[in-house]
């Protein structure tokens, strides 16, 4: 046992942290909950789009408010329940996945898109399952249920390779056919591109909650 691990034996244990990254899972989901109502009424209209846009961007501002809560707890706390690199380094990844959530929504909004095709939605979906499990399972790492972690991973990891395989197979049907409108096969390109690249983050932090884990079983 190393000395910091010693001392956070004797000193009293400090919560807040599980608390911001808790309340990071469930903004991340929140904020993926909000992008898929693009897939809704609300989302054939750029009216709607708009508003859309602007909840997640209010989701993504709060979240942004709690990592800078924890960044400025780690700054001032002398002994963290974790070591205080994997804490801020958890954090990050987690506001990657509203950060992303925002550049989609923005990018229907910019590209002027009337409403999103078959294949964004479905990417939607996988963003709200993956977003929905890393919720559920970053708790574990209070309650050092590391058999729940490593299970989440392991579904989570699965919602991404579905996510690749859909962006795989949207791709090669984008360019099986001629188009009579290039600028519609770019702007198509370039959202599912960024859809693809949002649920990257999600499975980034289950792993390292994996790593962590390892590291502290």
């Amino acid at each position: 046992m190393g000395v910091q691990d010693l001392v956070r034996v004797v000193l009293p244990k400090d919560d807040r942290f599980y608390d911001f990254l808790e309340e990071q899972a469930r903004l991340a989901h929140e904020g993926a909950l909000a992008l898929a109502e693009l897939g809704g009424e609300a989302g054939k209209s750029a009216d709607g789009i708009a508003g859309i846009r602007e909840r997640v961007h209010d989701v993504e501002k709060r979240c942004d408010k709690v990592t800078h809560q924890l960044e400025d707890a780690l700054a001032e706390t002398f002994v963290t329940p974790l070591d205080r690199e994997d804490i801020h380094k958890l954090a990050s990844l987690i506001d990657d996945i509203l950060d992303r959530a925002y550049a989609c929504a923005s990018a229907f909004d910019m590209f002027s898109v009337d409403q999103p095709s078959a294949a964004a939605v479905k990417f939607f979906d996988v963003l709200e399952r993956a977003t929905s499990l890393l919720k559920d399972i970053v708790p574990a790492l209070r309650k050092h249920d590391f058999d729940a972690i490593r299970a989440g991973r392991r579904q989570i990891k699965t919602i991404e390779k579905e996510g690749d395989e859909l962006y795989r197979k949207t791709m090669k049907a984008l360019f099986a056919e001629p188009v009579s409108d290039a600028r519609l096969l770019i702007r198509e390109k370039e959202i599912i591109e960024i859809l693809e690249d949002a649920v990257d983050p999600s499975e980034d932090a289950a792993e390292y909650l994996a790593n962590l884990a390892v590291k502290h079983g």
